[in-house]
């Protein structure tokens, strides 16, 4: 594992992609930074941070041809990781909030954003973004905000922290490869926000519904029970779970 440490950088992702089609890199190349200017996260969103307060770094990871249509396990096994590398700070009802935000009473404290390189139908690497809320405690402009320090009371140590995550990479990306992927998503819709519960929905189209999280498809899509028994099943793009 190399670590790469810099002060301050517009993207770890976009500093990490470049890097790899400079030289090849070995499994688990990791890049710091305490400051980012152009922190980016899902669907074209800008991720802040106050500098050298959270844990913000990405990771190259060769994936060996996955299939393009199980993609959404990469996403799977990465809240996982952090998930469970959180466990250890004591966080009161910790949760993954579909695709891939980590939530502790039900305010975000880390948001993930996988970027893939795929060859001839096969997903051949990935680079993980993984901005992580630790010692930042003002989150003014951020209502739904909050961070390890301010849930718990504790001062975070950073690279103890990167240590616990990089740990569960590999116990998580080692059953990707052994393809246990029932295993996987049976974890991943256990820990997730909402299942089962009365939640309300916004479309594209700005339009509300109502109805209950029932876990998500294989392609990662989010299984929605509506009015008249009926399971729909949405992506990314087209719906937004409110509350």
């Amino acid at each position: 594992m190399r670590i790469i440490k810099l002060n301050a950088i517009d993207s770890t992702n976009s500093f990490l992609r470049q890097l790899s089609v400079e030289e090849p890199l070995d499994d688990f190349t990791i890049v710091v930074a305490n400051h980012q200017t152009k922190g980016r996260g899902q669907m074209g969103t800008n991720w802040y941070s106050e500098n050298g307060k959270n844990l913000m770094f990405s990771t190259f990871k060769k994936i060996e041809g996955l299939e393009i249509e199980a993609h959404f396990y990469i996403s799977i096994v990465v809240s996982l990781a952090v998930f469970m590398a959180l466990e250890a700070y004591m966080l009161k009802n910790l949760k993954i909030k579909w695709p891939n935000d980590i939530l502790s009473e039900q305010k975000k404290i880390a948001g993930i954003l996988i970027e893939n390189v795929i060859k001839k139908d096969r997903i051949q690497s990935t680079i993980i973004g993984i901005g992580l809320n630790a010692n930042q405690t003002s989150f003014e402009e951020l209502p739904n905000a909050s961070s390890i320090k301010s849930l718990t009371g504790k001062d975070v140590d950073k690279d103890e922290l990167l240590n616990r995550i990089v740990n569960q990479f590999e116990y998580y990306f080692a059953l990707l490869e052994n393809k246990s992927y029932d295993l996987l998503l049976k974890a991943y819709e256990d820990k997730l926000y909402r299942i089962d519960k009365p939640s309300t929905f916004k479309t594209q189209d700005d339009e509300l519904f109502s109805g209950y999280i029932k876990g998500v498809t294989q392609n990662g899509f989010l299984k929605v029970l509506v009015e008249d028994e009926i399971v729909k099943t949405f992506d990314l793009k087209e719906v937004t779970l409110l509350s």
